[in-house]
C-alpha cells in the first residue's frame, strides 16, 4: 500500500493516515521528498478498500502496490534515491567512479594505486580485506590490516572508501574503516546479512547474484530497507549464462530495467561483468550510456601481478583512457563525469 499526501498536508494529518495503516497491520516506512511525503505500508493485508484512505484529510492518492517488493519499488520514491557519502552523491546528475584494486596486497601496492585512481578523477576507493574466493587456496585478503591500510591511503587522496562483508560478524569491523559496505554477489541472498545491514546507517552496495534475476536483486535491497536503511544501491556485475567468451555475462539491460522499477541507483561493473581487461572499457561506456548511476572497476598499478583478478583489471593508462571515454559518454546524454 502507498499513500501519498498532499503537498500542504500537516503532521497531524500525516500521522491519522500512519495510526490507520498500522491499526490494520502495516509496518509503514515514511519517505519525505520535495514535494510530497509518501507512505509505503507493508504488510499480508490484501483487501483493503483503498478509497478509506483516499477519503482521509491530506491525502493526494493512493495506491495498492502488487511487486513483492515494496519500498525498493520506483511507487515509493518516484522521484529517485540519492545515496550521499560524504560530499559524494550517488544517483544524482554526475556519475560517480569507484576503483582500486581486487584486494588490498601491501601498503605500497594500495597507495599506489589509490594516486592513480585520484589523479583519474575517481572519488570512491575499492578493494577488499576480506576476499570470498572460490578456491580456499587462493589468496583470501589480509583483514583488518587491509582496511586499516585501505583507510589511510583514502583519506590521503581525498577519497571515499568501500570494501566488502562478506558476514554479519564483520560489520563492526567495516562500520569502523569503510564509508560504503559492499555485499558481493555470493551474499546476495544471504538474509541474516541483509537484515543485519539494514539495521547500520551506512550505504550499502549489493551486487547482483551470477544467478539472480532482477527481482530476487530488488528483493535483496528490500531486505536491507525493511530494517531501516534506505541508503542502497545496486549493482549489475554480470551473471553466469551458456556464453564461455567472458567470464560472466554482463546484462546491460538490467540497468535500465532497474531504473524502471525502482528508485535505487544503479551501479555497473564492467570487470566481474566481463573478466577480460580489453573488454572493460567498451562496457563501461555501454554501462554509462544505459543510464548507470556509477561504475566500479578494478584498477592495480601492475595488473599482471595482481594477486587476485588480474585479467580484469586495468593498469594505470587504461583507467586514465576509460575516464576519458566515460566522461565523453556522460556528456552525450547529459551527464557531468
Amino acid at each position: 500500500m502507498l499513500v501519498v499526501m498532499q503537498q500542504d498536508a500537516t503532521e497531524a494529518q500525516i500521522r491519522a493516515v500512519i495510526d490507520r495503516l498500522v491499526d490494520l497491520g502495516f509496518t509503514v516506512h515514511r519517505s519525505t521528498g520535495v514535494l510530497h511525503t509518501v507512505l509505503g505500508g507493508v504488510g499480508p493485508v490484501d483487501d483493503i478498500d483503498i478509497a478509506v484512505f483516499e477519503a482521509m484529510a491530506g491525502v493526494k492518492e493512493c495506491h495498492r502496490i502488487v511487486s513483492p517488493y515494496k519500498l525498493a519499488s520506483r511507487f515509493f520514491r518516484p522521484q529517485g534515491t540519492i545515496v550521499k557519502v560524504g560530499n559524494v552523491e550517488i544517483g544524482g546528475p554526475k556519475l560517480v567512479v569507484m576503483a582500486g584494486p581486487c584486494s588490498v596486497e601491501s601498503e605500497e601496492q594500495i597507495e599506489e594505486a589509490a594516486r592513480i585512481v585520484a589523479e583519474g578523477g575517481a572519488q570512491i576507493l575499492r578493494g577488499g580485506a576480506f576476499k570470498p574466493r572460490t578456491s580456499p587456496y587462493s589468496f583470501q585478503g589480509m583483514g583488518e590490516e587491509g582496511l586499516k591500510i585501505m583507510r589511510a591511503a583514502a583519506d590521503r587522496h581525498g577519497l571515499l572508501m568501500i570494501s566488502e562483508v562478506m558476514d554479519a560478524s564483520q560489520l563492526p569491523l567495516l562500520l569502523k574503516y569503510s564509508d560504503i559496505l559492499q555485499i558481493g554477489a555470493r551474499n546476495m541472498q544471504n538474509f541474516n546479512l541483509l537484515r543485519e545491514a539494514g539495521k547500520v546507517s551506512k550505504p550499502v552496495m549489493i551486487k547482483r547474484g551470477i544467478a539472480a534475476t532482477v527481482e530476487e536483486l530488488l528483493l535483496a535491497a528490500e531486505y536491507v530497507m525493511s530494517e531501516g536503511n534506505y541508503n542502497v544501491m545496486l549493482c549489475e556485475r554480470g551473471i553466469r549464462t551458456f556464453e564461455t567468451a567472458t567470464r560472466n555475462t554482463m546484462d546491460v539491460s538490467a540497468i535500465p530495467v532497474v531504473k524502471k522499477l525502482s528508485h535505487l541507483p544503479m551501479i555497473g561493473d564492467p570487470s566481474h561483468g566481463t573478466g577480460r581487461r580489453d573488454m572493460v572499457l567498451p562496457m563501461a561506456r555501454a554501462a554509462v550510456a544505459a543510464g548507470a548511476d556509477g561504475l566500479i572497476v578494478e584498477v592495480h598499478p601492475d595488473p599482471d601481478r595482481a594477486l587476485s583478478d588480474g585479467a580484469q583489471t586495468l593498469n594505470p593508462g587504461q583507467f586514465a583512457e576509460m575516464m576519458a571515454q566515460v566522461r565523453a559518454v556522460a556528456a552525450a546524454i547529459g551527464r557531468a563525469a
